[in-house]
């Protein structure tokens, strides 16, 4: 049967810098058609997308994958076999609900699938274990032996060591976690911050083409003055002239046209006014342009002192394993001390029945 498409939408790919694990790197130039295939021979879903003669997107759905939506108009999800994390912008909101939807149905089908599958598994090795029981009886009482223990002092030294291996490695695994959280946000905000780009070109757009048009209506504005000018001349000779029976009928025909054009010329100014307003709100965009990068800037150097928390943390876990490494070599010196101690115990312990005995 081969695949088969089930779900299309269009929306612009990225894909997650990989020398930074931060940045967004586009991989189309506009929208194009991103689709869930079902592949009826290995019971698989896959997203693919393809920009021209090359596939930008071709991720296989597993049970752990996670669609995460960072905007109103964007989501990422995560792909471990790629080694890269996708995002995709929509046009609306409504398409992004109905991707992670459809996301959400395909990834518990995968973890339905994944489920029969380890019950087929349980069920072989439920067979396996009944055909050997007694080898496996026989080896867990070789490993369950109990081993013989000597020395208990550098024992406690040993044991504390590996606590503050432990306390070191959570603080470092808490400090990645933060830095990790920081790099979400940092994402979310360049995403935030391509929206903002994209409704800006626009906003450009239309101005330049708002000026384009201001101009030629103050063309035709100029030539509509120069047309009212001229007939008011006209209707202050008639004026002048006192002319009486058909010169009144054109006088009021002048009139009239006066009119609409000074209907004309309010109708002009209400839409200038109307543009200027818009390039108003054109700054307040470029305004808050300005600060999501004024917040991107606070992030990154957010993030700059917490890779050097980071840095601390490692050189307080080497010097950690050195104190450990230095506790393990003072144990095993005390414990070869000890043995001699030992032997020579037994030995003085011999002469001692000897002597007795004679």
């Amino acid at each position: 049967m081969g695949e088969q498409p089930f779900f299309s939408t269009r929306a612009h790919v990225f894909q997650i810098d990989p020398a930074t694990k931060r940045n967004w790197i586009p991989a189309s130039k506009h929208a194009v058609t991103v689709s869930f295939f079902y592949d009826a021979n290995r019971h698989a879903c896959r997203i693919i997308s393809v920009g021209g003669t090359k596939a930008i997107i071709n991720s296989i759905i597993s049970h752990n994958m996670t669609f995460t939506k960072t905007s109103q108009k964007f989501g990422q999800w995560a792909d471990s076999r790629a080694n890269t994390v996708y995002g995709l912008g929509f046009a609306t909101e409504q398409q992004l609900h109905q991707f992670a939807e459809r996301f959400k149905e395909v990834k518990e089908a995968a973890r339905l699938a994944r489920e029969k599958s380890q019950d087929k598994m349980e069920l072989s090795t439920a067979a396996l274990s009944i055909a050997a029981p007694q080898f496996s009886q026989d080896l867990c009482d070789e490993l369950q032996s109990p081993p013989v223990m000597c020395v208990n002092g550098p024992e406690d030294k040993l044991f504390r060591s590996q606590s503050a291996d432990i306390t070191l490695s959570s603080e470092k695994e808490r400090i990645k976690k933060m830095l990790s959280e920081g790099s979400i946000c940092e994402i979310n905000l360049e995403a935030e911050l391509f929206s903002l780009q994209d409704s800006n070109a626009k906003l450009v757009a239309a101005l330049h083409e708002a000026n384009a048009n201001v101009e030629q209506w103050k063309k035709q504005l100029a030539a509509y003055q120069e047309e009212t000018d001229r007939l008011r001349d006209q209707v202050t000779d008639l004026e002048a002239h006192g002319a009486q029976g058909p010169s009144d009928m054109m006088k009021d025909e002048l009139t009239q046209s006066l009119e609409e054009l000074e209907n004309l010329l309010k109708a002009k100014d209400e839409e200038i006014r109307i543009l200027q307003s818009k390039k108003s709100n054109f700054h307040e965009l470029k305004q808050e342009r300005e600060e999501a990068i004024h917040r991107l800037q606070e992030l990154e150097m957010r993030n700059v002192e917490l890779e050097r928390r980071v840095q601390n943390a490692e050189q307080n876990l080497t010097s950690a394993l050195e104190d450990r490494e230095r506790a393990e070599n003072e144990v095993q010196r005390v414990a070869q001390i000890l043995d001699i101690k030992i032997f020579d115990l037994n030995d003085l312990r011999q002469s001692l029945v000897q002597l007795i005995s004679k």
